[in-house]
């Protein structure tokens, strides 16, 4: 069983009958403010979910299906994000500093006020 908590550690905001979150269907689920810090979330359906303010600092989200989602405000520093659908994702205010794109699909994508190192 694996449960994703709130960035303090007291709110379970999801519960998986899985060992691991490869490949998770959490498809439209509200995981604000969530702490997904180093997560492997290769694969994963998070279309249209809002993960707004969420922590995905060094998560793997190669391949993952973001498409719809809200990442606003989100902290994806060093993510990877390598193949995957962020069409009409909503990423305003989100940290992309050393977060990997290559090969994502950007299209319709919102990217105001993102902030990103120089050369990342």
């Amino acid at each position: 069983m694996a449960t994703i908590f709130d960035k303090k550690g007291f709110i379970a905001l999801a519960q998986i009958d899985a060992d691991s979150l490869h490949g998770v269907v959490l498809a439209n689920h509200d995981l604000q403010q969530a702490n997904l810090i180093q997560y492997d979330l290769t694969e994963a359906n998070l279309s249209g979910a809002n993960l707004a303010n969420a922590d995905l600092r060094l998560a793997d989200l190669s391949h993952a299906d973001l498409s719809g989602a809200n990442l606003s405000f989100a902290d994806l520093s060093g993510a990877t994000l390598a193949g995957a659908n962020l069409k009409n994702a909503t990423i305003l205010g989100a940290n992309l500093s050393g977060t990997n794109l290559d090969g994502a699909n950007l299209d319709g994508v919102k990217l105001e006020s993102v902030r990103r190192e120089p050369g990342s």
